[in-house]
């Protein structure tokens, strides 16, 4: 039993997770019903303008085959009944669409893959926007970048340059969608020897919410490039992004799984020994302290960026006794997408909060212990499914791989981890319950590491994939703000990103 529970959790516990600024195509206004001042539109009028406008076969409504597949979510509590879906081909046709809904002040959403645990953020009432038809990837072998569209996943990206020996910083698990995990900001298997996901981006292609589309890189528009690396969806619906590639190996890893309570606390220790001692960029890892079905577990995923790591970085790990050890050599896309984890896909309600960590001490790390295995036997009769609190730790010096300023985070001179906790649960009727749970456990730990001396993690840089609806912007993007409401208030005027969901300006 203990093996089959291993297996079934490995990725789950991961805790899912050159032209200047000219005008490339400038889109016809579509022909719609104007609306008075405050006057809200008749959803499915919208969604019928749209079919005019692009083409009905790209306009899907409830019931249909493909619709719960382009509007779902990797949690159900994210996702709404929409009046339909729009599956858009081409930019000029995103255009096109925010120029109907910005005119008819219609909500509406954007989805890349469906990884958002905020209700709202990327689901709407009104008109969703899925980008699965954006799925181009070219290799640039001479510029050494990629460009490819975010309708993909990050497997497919990493599947598609593995023939040419190269790869992208990117997802380090199967099922995430590319555009919100790098407008996020973006967290990586790589990111200690490159940085984030938005430090390697080159150039973004933007449709704006006037319906322009335009490529934006830091030269032809420096304050909007600076924008879009970090502050999610508030300039306008991103449909391609042009990342550096790197060359891309074997790699070495997999999951250890522990199931036997006497190993947790060696395994905790062993958190922060690797966090504290290992100095290897090419070395990294995931942590994670799970409850499922009422059982205890740990699952640990070391990676090394080569055929095999050097003696002692991962000997700790190895030496404690494990249930299940799924580690060999490999391809970097045979390593994300061997490590299981969409069975509970779309099935289940859940919420992602994150904390800002600046390093693991043993003490935090035997908490971590203690704080999911308390509180998953407190929710379990509550109709828990699944919980991890995720140990994400990365070298102090990930934040100098670039010069380039970003919207988050919004300071670089300290390094805080994103460590996070995922929760999901079964019974609508207990969110309230859930939420307050997941907020209580954030504290503990916040309080634990103001007790060792880190007074800062209160107002600490926030990753925002991880944040909860309720996260205070100055927690995100601090002092950012100011600069990141002019960019909107120039880009977007008329607040047609504000009619869709996320954290905004």
């Amino acid at each position: 039993m203990v093996r089959k529970f291993a297996f079934t959790l490995a990725l789950l516990a991961t805790a899912r997770y050159a032209l200047a600024s000219s005008v490339v195509t400038n889109v016809d206004a579509p022909q719609v019903v104007e609306k008075k001042p405050g006057q809200t539109a008749n959803y499915t009028e919208v969604c019928t303008d749209i079919s005019g406008a692009i083409s009905p076969e790209n306009v899907i409504y409830p019931g249909a085959s493909r619709f719960q597949e382009l509007a779902g979510h990797y949690v159900v509590s994210s996702s709404q009944d929409s009046a339909c879906v729009v599956e858009p081909k081409n930019s000029s046709d995103v255009g096109r669409i925010l120029k109907i809904v910005g005119r008819t002040k219609t909500p509406f959403a954007v989805k890349s893959g469906g990884h958002a645990s905020n209700p709202g953020w990327s689901s709407t009432k009104g008109v969703h926007i899925s980008l699965n038809g954006f799925r181009t990837i070219e290799y640039n072998a001479i510029a050494k970048t990629v460009e490819f569209g975010t309708g993909l996943k990050w497997e497919e990206v990493y599947a598609a340059l593995d023939p040419h020996g190269v790869s992208v910083v990117g997802g380090r698990v199967a099922g995430v969608g590319v555009g919100g995990l790098t407008l996020g900001g973006g967290y990586a298997w790589r990111t200690n020897q490159f940085g984030l996901t938005i430090d390697t981006v080159t150039a973004f292609e933007l449709v704006k919410p006037n319906g322009e589309v335009v490529k934006v890189t830091e030269k032809s528009d420096p304050e909007l490039f600076f924008g879009l690396k970090g502050a999610q969806n508030n300039f306008g619906v991103v449909t391609k992004l042009t990342l550096k590639a790197f060359p891309q190996g074997q790699v070495w890893g997999g999951m250890l799984t522990y199931a036997i309570p006497d190993t947790f606390a060696a395994v905790a220790s062993a958190g922060a020994k690797f966090s504290a001692e290992v100095k290897d960029p090419k070395a990294s890892l995931l942590s994670t302290v799970s409850y499922f079905n009422n059982t205890p577990i740990i699952n640990v995923f070391p990676f090394y960026d080569g055929p095999s790591p050097p003696a002692g970085i991962f000997d700790t790990y190895l030496s404690i006794p494990s249930v299940a050890n799924t580690i060999k050599t490999q391809s970097f896309v045979s390593f994300v997408t061997s490590i299981p984890g969409e069975e509970l896909n779309g099935k289940f309600r859940g919420y992602f909060l994150g904390l800002s960590v600046p390093e693991y001490s043993d003490s935090f790390q035997q908490l971590v212990n203690k704080v999911a295995f308390d509180a998953g036997a407190e929710l379990t009769p509550k109709s828990l499914v699944f919980m991890t609190l995720a140990t994400e730790p990365f070298h102090p010096d990930i934040l100098k791989h670039t010069t380039s300023p970003s919207a988050f985070p919004f300071t670089r001179t300290k390094m805080y981890t994103p460590f996070n906790l995922f929760l999901q649960w079964a019974d609508p009727s207990q969110d309230a319950v859930f939420e307050a749970a997941i907020k209580k456990m954030r504290d503990t730990l916040e309080s634990a590491l103001v007790a060792e001396g880190h007074k800062d993690v209160k107002t600490a840089p926030l990753y925002s994939n991880y944040a909860l609806w309720d996260t205070p912007l100055n927690r995100i993007y601090g002092s950012n703000l100011p600069k990141l409401k002019a960019i909107k208030a120039r880009v977007d005027p008329g607040n047609v990103m504000g009619l869709a969901g996320g954290f905004k300006f």
